[in-house]
C-alpha cells in the first residue's frame, strides 16, 4: 500500500448516517446481536422534541429517513461544495438498500424513480411493502431492475444478457448520470463485471467519475478481497486529486476489517488522520466495530472517547460543546457528553463492544445515557444487555431488563428467546428456559431452528427422554428439520439413559434418508463407542460404508469403540484395512492406538505401530515413546523400555521429564542406582530440572539402598521446589532411614512436620513406635500406639506386631493376647513375627520352649488350627497369671 501525501489545507468533515457506506442489513452488523426481519431500528435518534423517526417520500417517489446531521465542508475550495454535498447524498441513497434481497423491501431501503401516487409520509411497514410490491420479471433479468424507475430497470437489464459493453449502453451512452452510474456499479453481483463497467466509463472519457464510484468500487473489490486492485484505486484517486471522503476511509477500514487484515486498516485509520479527515459517526462506529472484533476493547473505548471529547467535531461543534455543560464521573456518559446526538446503531455498537469486554457498568449507563438523551432503544439494543449480563450469570440483572423492555414497550423477538432460553439452560435452570420457550409462543412468536435446537440439547444431556420426543413431535408437525447436531445429542440420550433399541430406531430413521454426512455418522459411532455398545457402532459404522462416506474421523472413532470394548485385535485389524479402503491414517489414527495398546500393557504391538508410523513419515513427538516406553518398565521388560528410549534419540527426538521420570522410578523400583543416576545425568545434561516426581524415585532408590546422605541431600532439594514438594512416600522413607540407624531426634522433627501437614498415617506412627519401643523409649511408643488407637489408623499387620510387642516388652501380656484376638476378628492373618513376640510370653509363664516350638510347626501346617490353638494356650496362661 502506498501512502498517499498529506492532503493540502483541504479538510471535508461529513457527520452523516451510517448508510453512507454501509447497507442497512449491515447496520445491523454493528451490534452482534441480531434482530429478527420484523424489527425495525431506527438509524436515527428522535428529534429534539422527541418526534420519532419517520420515513419521508421525496418528490421523485425516493423515500428517505429525516436526519439530524446534514453534509457540511470545511473546505477552502467553496466552489466545489454543492456538487460534493449532492454527490454524497446521492451516495446515501445509493447505499442503504445493498445486499438486501432483491424483490423484497427493508426497513429504510431507498427506492429511486417515479412511483406514482406512493408519495407521502409512510407509517406502517405493511404499507411500506405493499408500495414495494414485485412483479414477474423475465427469467433472465433480476427482481434487482424493479428495484428502481426510469431507464435503471432496461440498462441493467441489457447488462445482464449483453456481454458487450457498447452494444448494452449504446441506447443510454449520451445521457447516464452520476445518479444512474452509481446505481449501475453498485447492482453488479460480479465484481469482474463491475470493474469491466468502471474502466468502460473512464475509458468513453465523456463521463465524470466521482468520489462516489471509486467508494463503490472500493466497495466491491474489497469484497472480493483484490487488494491490488483496491490500492490501484487509491493511488488512481490521487493522481486524478479526487479527494477522499470520510465515505471513502469509513470504507476501506471496514473492508480490511472484515477480512482479518487489521493491520492494514489501521493503517488506513492512520492516513485518514495524517490527512487531517476528522471521522463521522459512522466511520468511528466502523472504527469501534474493528477494534471490538479484535478484541481490543480499551482501544475500542480510547477511540469512541477520544471522537467524542470535541477533538474529531467540526469546529461549530466544538464551539456548541464549550457552551454545555459536561456530567463527571468516569462512565461513558461522561467521555460521550451526554449532549451528543448520536445514532441508535451508535449506541448499541457500544453497549455491545462494553459488553464483550466485561464493561457490565459501562454498558449499563450508557443504555442510560441513551434514554436520557432521548434515543429510544430497540430490540436489539435489549438483546445485547440480555447477552452482556447473562453470559456474566447476572441472572437477577437479566430480568430487570426484560421488566425495563416491557415498561418502553419494546416487544422481545424470537432473538431475545432464544438468548434467554440458551442463559438459562447454561445455567441449569431448566424449568425458566421452557418457561420462555412457552412465553414465546404465547407472544406470537414462532420457535426457530435455533430455539428447537438449543431445548433439544439441553434436554438431551439431562437424559430428559419424554420432554424431548414431544419436542421432537413438535418440530415434525412443523415440518422442520432436525439438524445433525441435534440427531446425534439424541442418539446420545438415548444410550446413555440405556434405551438401546430406541438410539437405534433413531439413528435409522435418518440413515434411511441417505442425508447424513460423514461427521454425523462418526458423532453416532462415538456416541455407541464410548459406552462399550461396540456391536451398535459396528453396525453405525458399516451403514456409513454403505453411503461411501467413510473417511479417516469414521475409521478413527470406530477404532476407538474397539479399544474401549478391550477388543485389541479387531482395532488393530480395522486399522490395517484403512488403506484398502482408500483411507490414509492421519496422526490421530496412530497415536489413540499406541496409547491404547501400551495403556493395556502391549506394548509389543504398540512399538510394531510406532514403527509403521515413522515408515509413514508422520511426526511422532515424545509422548507416543514415552506410553511405549511406560508400559514396557511397568511390565519389569527394562531392556525393551531402555532400547525404545535410545530409538527415540536415534530418531531426533528429545527425551522430555516424564520419560527420564519413567526410566528414573523404574530402575529405582528394582534397586538399580546405577542406572537410575545414569538417567538422572542425562536429564541434567539436556538442561531439564529436576522435579518432585523425579526426586521422590531418588529417595525411594536411596532408602532401599539404605544411602542416607543421598537421600537426605534429595530430600532437601525436594523442599527447595516450588511445586510439588515431598510427597507421603518420601516423607516415610526418611522416618525409615532415620529409625533404622535409631536417630530418633531426626525422626522426631521429620515426623512432627508430617503431622502438621496433615501427612502422618499408619506407616508413618508405626515407624516412630518401632523406633521408640528400639530405643528403650516404652512412654513415648505407647504414647504414639495410644494415638494411632484413637485415630484408628490399626489396620495393617506391621502396626498390630509392633503394639504386641511393645506391651509384650511393657509386661502387659493380657493386653497383647486381646490385640491378637482382635487381629484374628478383622481377618488380619499373624506371622512369624506375631508368635515370636507372644512365644516370649509363654515362656515367661514357664510354658517349656519346645512346646511352643510344637505350636509354631502347628501353625505353620494349619495356619487356622493353629492360630486358634495359640490363642487357647494364650489365654489360659494370662488368665492364670496376674499381668
Amino acid at each position: 500500500m502506498r501512502k498517499g501525501g498529506k492532503h493540502g489545507q483541504r479538510k471535508k468533515i461529513m457527520i452523516c448516517k451510517f448508510q453512507c457506506i454501509i447497507d442497512y442489513s449491515s447496520l445491523q452488523a454493528f451490534s452482534s446481536i441480531k434482530t429478527s426481519s420484523n424489527a425495525a431500528v431506527p438509524v436515527s435518534p428522535p428529534g429534539k422534541n422527541g418526534e420519532s423517526n419517520k420515513i419521508l417520500a421525496n418528490p421523485d417517489g425516493a423515500f428517505q429517513r429525516n436526519r439530524r446531521f446534514h453534509t457540511l465542508s470545511q473546505s477552502s475550495s467553496r466552489n466545489h461544495r454543492p456538487v460534493l454535498e449532492k454527490q454524497q447524498s446521492s451516495s446515501r441513497h445509493l447505499e442503504f438498500s445493498d445486499n438486501q434481497d432483491r424483490g423484497q423491501s427493508n426497513n429504510g431501503s431507498v427506492r429511486l424513480g417515479h412511483q406514482g401516487k406512493n408519495n407521502g409520509p409512510v407509517r406502517s411497514r405493511s404499507g411500506m411493502k405493499r408500495m414495494l410490491k414485485i412483479e414477474k420479471v423475465p427469467a433472465k433479468c433480476s427482481t434487482k431492475c424493479l428495484s428502481y424507475g426510469g431507464c435503471i430497470p432496461s440498462i441493467l437489464r441489457a447488462l445482464d444478457t449483453v456481454r458487450d459493453l457498447d452494444e448494452a449502453f449504446r441506447p443510454w451512452e449520451e445521457t447516464l448520470t452520476n445518479k444512474e452510474r452509481s446505481i449501475i456499479l453498485k447492482e453488479q453481483s460480479s465484481w469482474e463485471r463491475a470493474r469491466e463497467i468502471f474502466e468502460w466509463f473512464k475509458r468513453k472519457g465523456c463521463y465524470e467519475l466521482n468520489v462516489i464510484h471509486y467508494n463503490i468500487m472500493i466497495k466491491i473489490l474489497g469484497k472480493a478481497r483484490k487488494w491490488e486492485e483496491v490500492e490501484s484505486l487509491w493511488d488512481e484517486m490521487r493522481a486524478k486529486k479526487i479527494d477522499p471522503t470520510n465515505s471513502t476511509f469509513g470504507t476501506l477500514i471496514d473492508v480490511y476489517s472484515k477480512a482479518g487484515k487489521r493491520e492494514e486498516a489501521r493503517l488506513w485509520l492512520r492516513i485518514m488522520n495524517e490527512m487531517g479527515l476528522e471521522p463521522d459517526e459512522m466511520t468511528m462506529a466502523i472504527v469501534v466495530q474493528m477494534y471490538k472484533k479484535a478484541g481490543e476493547f480499551k482501544k475500542a473505548e480510547q477511540f469512541f472517547k477520544n471522537w467524542s471529547s470535541g477533538n474529531s467535531m467540526k469546529e461549530e461543534k466544538e464551539a456548541e460543546a464549550k457552551s454545555r455543560k459536561i456530567h463527571g464521573a468516569s462512565t461513558t456518559s461522561d467521555s460521550t457528553g451526554a449532549q451528543l446526538a448520536l445514532s441508535l446503531c451508535t449506541y448499541n455498537t457500544l453497549i455491545d463492544t462494553y459488553g464483550k469486554a466485561g464493561q457490565l457498568q459501562e454498558a449499563y449507563e450508557t443504555f442510560n445515557l441513551m434514554l436520557r438523551n432521548g434515543v429510544v432503544p430497540d430490540t436489539i439494543t435489549f438483546n445485547t444487555l440480555i447477552h452482556a449480563f447473562g453470559n456474566s450469570a447476572q441472572l437477577e440483572e437479566v430480568d430487570s431488563i426484560m421488566q425495563k423492555m416491557e415498561e418502553l414497550q419494546c416487544p422481545p423477538d424470537t432473538r431475545t428467546f432464544n438468548i434467554l432460553i440458551s442463559l438459562h439452560t447454561k445455567h441449569n435452570d431448566i424449568d425458566k428456559a421452557v418457561g420462555y420457550f412457552l412465553r414465546m409462543k404465547e407472544a406470537g412468536l414462532e420457535p426457530d431452528f435455533v430455539s428447537y435446537r438449543t431445548l433439544l440439547f439441553a434436554f438431551s444431556t439431562r437424559h430428559m427422554v419424554d420432554e424431548a420426543e414431544k419436542l421432537i413431535i413438535e418440530i415434525d408437525n412443523r415440518g422442520l428439520q432436525i439438524d445433525e447436531f441435534s440427531q446425534s445429542a439424541l442418539t446420545r440420550m438415548y444410550v446413555e439413559a440405556g434405551m438401546l433399541e430406541k438410539s437405534w430406531l433413531w439413528f435409522q430413521r435418518f440413515n434411511a434418508e441417505g442425508k447424513m454426512s460423514s461427521e454425523c455418522y462418526s458423532a453416532n459411532i462415538d456416541a455407541y463407542g464410548e459406552h462399550g455398545h461396540v456391536v451398535e457402532a459396528e453396525k453405525a459404522f458399516d451403514s456409513c460404508k454403505e453411503m461411501k462416506k467413510l473417511g479417516v474421523v469414521e475409521f478413527n472413532v470406530m477404532i476407538k469403540a474397539y479399544l474401549i470394548g478391550q477388543r485389541y485385535d479387531k482395532a488393530c485389524k480395522l486399522f490395517d484395512s484403512m488403506e484398502s479402503e482408500g483411507v490414509m491414517p492421519d496422526r490421530c489414527s496412530y497415536v489413540y492406538l499406541i496409547q491404547m495398546l501400551a495403556g493395556a500393557d502391549l506394548p509389543h504391538i504398540a512399538k510394531r505401530y510406532l514403527l509403521k508410523m515413522q515408515e509413514a513419515g508422520l511426526t511422532i513427538d515424545c509422548v507416543s515413546y514415552c506410553a511405549v516406553i511406560s508400559s514396557f518398565a511397568r511390565l519389569g521388560q527394562l531392556e525393551n523400555a531402555k532400547g525404545l528410549y535410545e530409538a527415540m534419540l536415534g530418531n531426533d527426538v528429545e527425551a522430555d521429564i516424564i520419560v527420564y521420570g519413567v526410566l528414573i522410578n523404574a530402575f529405582a523400583e528394582i534397586g538399580d542406582a546405577k542406572e537410575a543416576l545414569v538417567y538422572v545425568d542425562a536429564m541434567r545434561k539436556a538442561g531439564l530440572p529436576m522435579n518432585s516426581v523425579i526426586c521422590n524415585s531418588l529417595i525411594k532408590l536411596f532408602t532401599k539402598l539404605g544411602y542416607l546422605q543421598e537421600a537426605e541431600e534429595t530430600y532437601k532439594l525436594l523442599q527447595s521446589l516450588e511445586e510439588g514438594g515431598p510427597d507421603l512416600y518420601s516423607s516415610n522413607c526418611m522416618i525409615d532411614l532415620y529409625s533404622e540407624r535409631s536417630m530418633v531426634k531426626e525422626a522426631q522433627v521429620m515426623f512432627d512436620d508430617m503431622q502438621k501437614r496433615g501427612y502422618a498415617n499408619e506407616f508413618s506412627f508405626a515407624r516412630m513406635l518401632c523406633l521408640y519401643k528400639r530405643t528403650g523409649r516404652l512412654e513415648e511408643a505407647m504414647r504414639i500406639g495410644k494415638k494411632m488407637r484413637e485415630l484408628g489408623l490399626f489396620s495393617e499387620l506391621l502396626s498390630y506386631n509392633s503394639m504386641i510387642s511393645l506391651l509384650v516388652l511393657s509386661g502387659k501380656f493380657r493386653e497383647a493376647v486381646e490385640i491378637l484376638k482382635e487381629m484374628i476378628e478383622l481377618a488380619i492373618q499373624p506371622d512369624d513375627s506375631t508368635f515370636k513376640s507372644l512365644g516370649a510370653v509363654l515362656v515367661y509363664s514357664g510354658v517349656p520352649k519346645h512346646a511352643v516350638g510344637q505350636l509354631e510347626v502347628a501353625w505353620k501346617k494349619d495356619a487356622q488350627s493353629g492360630t486358634q490353638a495359640w490363642i487357647s494356650l494364650l489365654s489360659s496362661v494370662v488368665n492364670e497369671g496376674v499381668y
